[in-house]
């Protein structure tokens, strides 16, 4: 038992050592395409969230003018992959106007909503196609699967509610309310599960993958790493805006 164990402690260190070091010999274009990965997952939350409860149908109009931006981009050599990251944010955007603009006062149909463009991913997936927009998509998808978990097992749903049917300025003492669920034992138990599987999922690509020597078959990957742990900082500034409430 104690050589099985030794075992596998060493394939996992083994597994993360090779995720890391093919993380830092990234080509420029690389972390580029993670950088902007993982900022356009916090648009939606810190951009279109106040944006679409005044005006959702502005909101979702807008999901054309990113369409327009990403083929734009399509068309130059250089920033093509850009353009290609650009038309998979709009998927999400599309799906973030539709329920934080109509639906957002019940979470039960947020993941559902939020899925509607993942016969799109999987179609340019097939096609091979699209492929940095199609997994910037299923990362930034996957990151709110994993959040909405959170809420579920914790049972900070009905938090979620109320919030959703004020204004802003008065969900602070929600918020308080909600972080101490957060702080009991089972909810730590699930932070600490659910970041991990977080941290798995975003670094797994790289442990599979040998993609990392100038060439681009695996800048798709980057994108998605840079969409799931990003999640970890969104939900990380969440936490700590419910700490200061």
């Amino acid at each position: 038992m104690s050589a099985f164990t030794s075992t596998s402690a060493s394939s996992t260190s083994t597994l993360q050592r090779s995720a890391f070091s093919r993380l830092t010999l990234g080509s420029k274009l690389s972390w580029g395409l993670f950088g902007v990965a993982a900022f356009l997952v916090s648009i939606p939350v810190f951009v279109q969230a106040p944006l679409v409860r005044q005006w959702p149908w502005t909101s979702l109009f807008l999901t054309l003018g990113w369409v327009a931006l990403g083929y734009a981009l399509r068309r130059k050599a250089t920033t093509a992959l850009y353009g290609d990251l650009i038309l998979g944010f709009s998927l999400s955007w599309l799906a973030g106007s539709i329920y934080w603009g109509w639906f957002r006062w019940e979470p039960l149909v947020h993941l559902p909503i939020e899925a509607i463009a993942v016969p799109v991913a999987i179609w340019a997936i097939v096609r091979q196609r699209y492929w940095v927009g199609a997994l910037f998509y299923l990362g930034s998808l996957w990151g709110t699967a994993v959040t909405d978990l959170y809420f579920y097992v914790v049972h900070l749903i009905p938090y979620w509610r109320q919030v959703m049917q004020i204004e802003p300025e008065g969900a602070f003492p929600i918020l308080r309310e909600a972080l101490q669920h957060m702080q009991t034992p089972w909810g730590i138990l699930w932070v600490g599960l659910l970041v991990s599987v977080l941290c798995v999922s975003g670094l797994l690509p790289f442990t599979q993958l040998n993609v990392f020597k100038g060439d681009r078959t695996g800048l798709h990957w980057w994108v998605f790493s840079g969409a799931v742990m990003s999640t970890l900082l969104v939900d990380g500034l969440f936490w700590l805006a419910a700490r200061l409430a």
